[in-house]
């Protein structure tokens, strides 16, 4: 049954360890910074990443729901230039579900390209910034930033690493392409096409004559014509997006707003509400070039095919063309070589096997019904682009639940429907109810108890990558529960009083930053010191991220257990420094680097430098056991989802400051 959720979920939307005996500082990531001149007042930047085997480089946007760091490039001092645009990636981003963020994700291997094409409109032309990024392995996560420098008046450029990596293929596509090979699949058993089926084959025996090769030879060009037509429009697509179009297709609000009209349309069409129809004119001309006959005529016929056909598969192509606008340039392709492939292969079987059409089921109201369960599939999908831009832009429209109340809807008038308690226009009378019918409303039924829960905050980890945040969800049971439990609240009046004890300061950026399961603790960590040495206890230091999946793992897997939580709760001063956030400090806050020498002015590399400098590494997540003097307990421990292996690290840390 998990197998199917997951298959459903897919068709609906369509479609991350750190455990070394040496700390070391990693540097997974090499860049090197070159110009391009493209006229005498427009030079192109040129960003090249060179990323070690085995891990990789995420992309300058993630999809919803995914919380890991994109590459963002800043620019800090600009003089005698102006940008034109933004930053373009250009190298095929990699695009599949990503175990450990349990959501989509995009990234890039081997090498990713980047360039920002500036205009020089002043003399010493010069650019100064740099670039966040997060870089992960199977196992850890590294957050890093590297500075670049671009002095146009002379030329040169800071250049660091060497550019060795090679471009690697998008390994997304093959899943892609089986989508939309299904997608293919299912069009063929819509009314507009499945009849179609044996009018085809006899036309091609037909017009063999006796000369069944002929007939055969016929058929296949036909077939071949079908995929050649739709690959044609996939490249059309293709060529017209381009990465830097489809990268805004896929975050901008109007795209998004439009994509989800556009299905919504579908769906009403799907419905019975009207029917997508071609000029006939185009239909009555490809027909009449059919009578040439021989490859020409057979490749006419396909065309006719496609034009006859267009107002059932007019929504499943423009499904995948949409779907596809997110990826690599040669999605799009692929999308519709798969959708054809499948299109065209019944009609060439049949063609040279016409004995096995009466195997083929008869055409009836079953074909309907078959556009009809598209149509709530498409209302469903739909959604999911109104959700995109309502999170982009913060509008408020779609939070968790309204939008697990669509859902919920949806999937339940499917149910009844496939149940034949529903019935539109075009719909034959159900008799009595087949078994594959009543198999399918078993499933849709058991997805839609599925989706209940999260209505009252349950977590829907297999569709948490298709749902708004859960920091939208009004009505979070758990969170309700946790928040109005008095032995684990702040004393905002003063301290923070884990035991009772009304010693020490009210944490930090507690404003924004947070810890898991109720746990009370510091974001600094010279409060978390201060109050280690106040109460007599240790002090457990989490090196995290916002963007650290493994991270999250870690606390979902490991912390949550009720002997780790315990331990955290009562024996240890809790402190977590997220060495990726943005906010910037005070200046009084400033550190210089000792490590690079470098200012570090936010509070992300405020700690990611106190990470390096003092424990030698800059991977997350990472574990460190502190006494109150800030002398290490223990070994600091890094990704283990062992929870036995953490308890005895919390157990032999607090050991040893007991016998100091």
């Amino acid at each position: 049954m998990k197998f199917v959720f997951r298959f459903l979920i897919v068709l609906i939307v369509s479609v991350m360890a750190y455990q070394s005996a040496d700390a070391q500082i990693l540097e997974p990531v090499r860049w090197k910074f070159e110009t391009k001149e493209i006229s005498t007042t427009e030079v192109e930047l040129v960003f090249t990443a060179t990323i070690e085997d085995h891990w990789h480089l995420y992309a300058q946007w993630l999809p919803e729901g995914n919380f890991s760091l994109p590459t963002v490039f800043e620019f800090d001092s600009i003089a005698g230039i102006e940008l034109v645009d933004s930053v373009i990636g250009l190298s095929e981003v990699h695009e599949a579900y990503e175990e450990l963020a349990d959501a989509m994700s995009r990234w890039y291997e081997g090498t990713a390209i980047f360039t920002q094409r500036v205009k020089i409109i002043g003399n010493k032309p010069y650019v100064k910034g740099y670039i966040d990024f997060m870089s992960c392995d199977d196992e850890q996560c590294i957050k890093l930033d590297e500075d670049f420098v671009f002095d146009l008046s002379v030329g040169s450029t800071e250049t660091i690493g060497d550019n060795k990596g090679g471009e690697s293929k998008d390994s997304s596509l093959l899943t892609f392409f089986i989508l939309a090979f299904l997608g293919g699949l299912v069009a063929i058993l819509t009314p507009c096409v499945f009849p179609m089926i044996p009018m085809t084959v006899s036309f091609f025996m037909h017009s063999g004559g006796d000369n069944k090769n002929k007939a055969r030879a016929n058929a296949l060009i036909y077939g071949i014509s079908i995929i050649a037509i739709y690959t044609a429009i996939g490249s059309i697509v293709s060529v017209t997006l381009g990465p830097e179009f489809s990268n805004w297709l896929s975050t901008h609000w109007l795209p998004n707003i439009f994509f989800f009209l556009i299905f919504i349309i579908f769906a009403a069409s799907f419905f019975g509400m009207f029917e997508i129809v071609l000029p006939s004119w185009m239909v009555n001309s490809a027909d009449k070039q059919v009578d040439k006959g021989g490859f020409l005529g057979s490749f006419f016929m396909a065309f006719t095919l496609v034009l006859v056909s267009f107002s059932c598969t007019a929504p499943i192509v423009g499904s995948i063309l949409v779907l596809s606008a997110d990826g690599a340039v040669i999605r799009p392709i692929v999308g519709m070589v798969g959708f054809s492939l499948a299109f065209a292969i019944p009609f060439t079987f049949f063609a040279f096997f016409p004995s096995k059409l009466g195997n083929l089921p008869k055409s009836g109201g079953w074909l309907n019904s078959v556009k009809v369960v598209l149509g709530f599939i498409e209302v469903a999908l739909g959604f999911k682009f109104l959700s995109v831009a309502d999170q982009t832009y913060h509008w408020g429209l779609l939070d968790r639940e309204v939008y697990l109340s669509i859902w919920i809807v949806t999937f339940s008038l499917l149910g009844m429907y496939l149940l034949g308690k529903l019935k539109f226009a075009h719909d034959s009378e159900v008799k009595y109810l087949s078994v594959p019918r009543l198999g399918l409303a078993i499933v849709v039924f058991s997805f839609v108890v599925y989706l209940v829960p999260g209505m009252f905050g349950a977590p829907l980890k297999a569709l948490s990558g298709y749902l708004p945040p859960q920091a939208t969800h009004d009505f979070d049971i758990e969170r309700i529960v946790r928040d109005n439990t008095p032995e684990i609240t702040y004393d905002a009046t003063s301290v923070l009083h884990n035991n009772g004890e009304q010693d020490c300061e009210l944490p930090k950026y507690s404003d924004f930053l947070h810890l898991p399961h109720g746990i009370k603790g510091y974001f600094d960590y010279e409060q978390a010191l201060a109050c280690a040495k106040a109460q007599n206890k240790p002090i457990f230091i989490d090196f995290t991220g916002h963007g650290c999946v493994n991270c999250r793992e870690m606390e979902a897997r490991v912390w949550a257990d009720a002997e780790v939580l315990k331990r955290l709760n009562n024996n240890f001063i809790v402190v977590a420094l997220y060495v990726d956030d943005k906010t910037k400090l005070d200046e009084s806050e400033w550190v210089k680097s000792q490590y690079d020498g470098k200012m570090k002015k936010s509070i992300g590399k405020k700690f990611a430098d106190f990470q390096i400098t003092r424990f030698k590494t800059n991977a997350q997540p990472y574990y460190c056991l502190l006494d109150s003097n800030g002398e290490l307990l223990v070994d600091p421990k890094a990704y283990d989802l062992n929870v036995s292996n953490f308890v005895e690290f919390l157990d032999k840390g607090l050991a040893e400051f007991e016998n100091r």
